[in-house]
């Protein structure tokens, strides 16, 4: 049984787990996260969930790694925003999931801490999906962390996506006010769906859209989120039609087979182009951009116009 310290209050489930049970492999933390077998105050809690001081978690027997199978993450840099003594604000490429579990090794978060082992503290403010791109924000220390966790979670970031979709979007579908809801199947893979208001599990969703540029069959979109549940934009964009080009989920097979004939663009166009949030030192309004990738502008250029 673990006792949560004030230190650790506000991490999320899986990052406690993972920081105190060295030598468990991440992918065994998730697996008795998703079965139930972590207990919080005796109720079931999700990877997600916040610990709070003084709280109870029971945890089954673990199996340690053995070491010769573990290798540790490759040290590597990410292009940095922003970077103070309080947070660090990097571009996250396509292609690299922000962090380790669910047949992932390792993440941004583990190359990050190798390539600064002088670092105290350095923890994931949020999350990105590994196909999308562009701006992840990290905290340096427990004060700031909780700061913009909490500033995330009541909704007073500005969070606004770059997204290129099959089909000419129509000007006039502004709002996407749908619920979701999150499945996971038998092997913890997550699957997200639009459901009904009156569904018991559905969570209120919604996501601005705005034309930014047409193209022949195409459309670049500006999405903002007002809510942030799992692969939302994703979701919401396919739902109505307009699946997002290379998405491997919920894109279109055909289309997307189609569309890399002839081309070279082995990714998902999602691109986390701007992120908005009061600092957790000052207080002042940060506005971070993240240029769009050069292979998404290069795309771009070779695009008919309509």
């Amino acid at each position: 049984m673990l006792t949560v310290d004030a230190e650790s209050a506000g991490q999320r489930l899986d990052n406690y787990l993972i920081r105190l049970l060295k030598g468990v492999p991440k992918t065994h933390v998730y697996r008795v996260i998703r079965s139930g077998e972590v207990r919080v105050n005796k109720g079931r809690a999700g990877a997600d969930t916040r610990v709070a001081e003084g709280d109870l978690i029971r945890v089954p027997p673990m199996r340690l790694a053995s070491p010769s199978t573990a290798p540790p993450a490759p040290a590597r840099e990410f292009p940095v925003l922003l970077e103070d003594d309080h947070l660090l604000a990097i571009s996250k490429p396509a292609g690299v999931a922000v962090h380790g579990g669910s047949g992932v090794s390792f993440g941004v978060i583990e190359q990050l801490r190798q390539s600064r082992p002088e670092a105290r503290f350095l923890e994931l403010v949020h999350r990105l999906d590994k196909e999308t791109s562009g701006v992840l924000l990290l905290a340096k220390k427990r004060s700031a962390l909780t700061a913009l966790q909490d500033q995330f979670r009541d909704r007073n970031t500005g969070k606004v996506y770059a997204a290129l979709v099959f089909g000419a979007w129509p000007a006039k579908l502004k709002v996407i006010d749908q619920p979701l809801h999150k499945t996971l199947d038998a092997a913890g893979e997550r699957h997200v769906r639009v459901v009904s208001p009156a569904h018991e599990d559905g969570r209120r969703s919604i996501t601005l859209v705005k034309v930014a540029r047409s193209f022949a069959g195409l459309t670049l979109l500006d999405v903002t989120l007002k809510t942030g549940r799992t692969h939302q934009i994703r979701v919401h964009l396919a739902t109505n039609g307009h699946p997002i080009v290379g998405d491997p989920k919920y894109g279109d097979f055909a289309r997307n087979k189609a569309f890399s004939k002839g081309r070279s663009f082995p990714r998902m166009f999602l691109h986390a182009r701007e992120l908005a949030f009061d600092h957790p030192a000052t207080g002042e309004r940060i506005l971070l951009h993240a240029p769009l990738p050069a292979e998404c502008q290069a795309l771009c250029e070779t695009l008919p116009l309509p």
